[in-house]
Formats: structure tokens, C-alpha cells, sequence
């Protein structure tokens, strides 16, 4: 995902009216105050880095939502294995935290 303009204004100032036509940014807010510029593509560059950083934690939740975790944690359970765990720590090895 990129993050863009509008992404960066609603964080900047949240609840606020205004329109992007093009590339411009129509201000149409009475009560906050427009965002320079230079506010704009600090908090473009801000959030690119946030989500940028969760790259791995989309990634794990992926793979952990295709485990049929409870069947696992039963099968362990019940066999004395920990496939689960196993899988779980496979997942973490292979999409570490930076």
C-alpha cells in the first residue's frame, strides 16, 4: 500500500472537510486549519514508514489465519505433540520482527 495525500490529511486533521481535485487540495473546513505542505508530506513520509514496519505482522497473520489453530491445539492435546507450537514458530522464523 502506498500511503497518500488524503491518508495524510484525515490523520493531520481528523473530521475535517475539504476535496482533492487533481492534485489540489480544496479546503472547505471553517474550523481547522488548512495543512501546509510541508505537514502533508511529513505525515505522508510518517505513515509510509508505520505501515512500511508491519510488513511482518501482515504477513504472520496470513499464514496464521490459514491454521486451523483450535484442531491443532486439540490434536496436541490429545496426541501429547505440539504441531501447533511448531507451526507457530516456523510462521515466526520465517517473517521475524525487524
Amino acid at each position: 500500500m502506498i500511503i497518500g495525500k488524503s491518508e495524510a490529511i484525515l490523520s493531520l486533521k481528523p473530521n475535517a472537510e475539504w476535496i482533492i481535485r487533481g492534485d489540489t487540495l480544496e479546503w472547505i473546513d471553517t474550523e481547522q486549519t488548512e495543512p501546509t505542505q510541508a505537514e502533508i508530506d511529513a505525515e505522508v513520509i510518517r505513515l509510509q514508514a508505520v505501515y512500511d514496519s508491519q510488513e511482518y505482522a501482515r504477513k504472520r497473520k496470513a499464514k496464521y489465519d490459514a491454521l486451523n489453530q483450535f484442531e491443532l491445539i486439540s490434536d496436541d492435546a490429545i496426541n501429547g505433540t505440539t504441531t501447533h507450537k511448531d507451526a507457530i514458530v516456523a510462521i515466526k522464523s520465517e517473517f521475524p520482527k525487524p
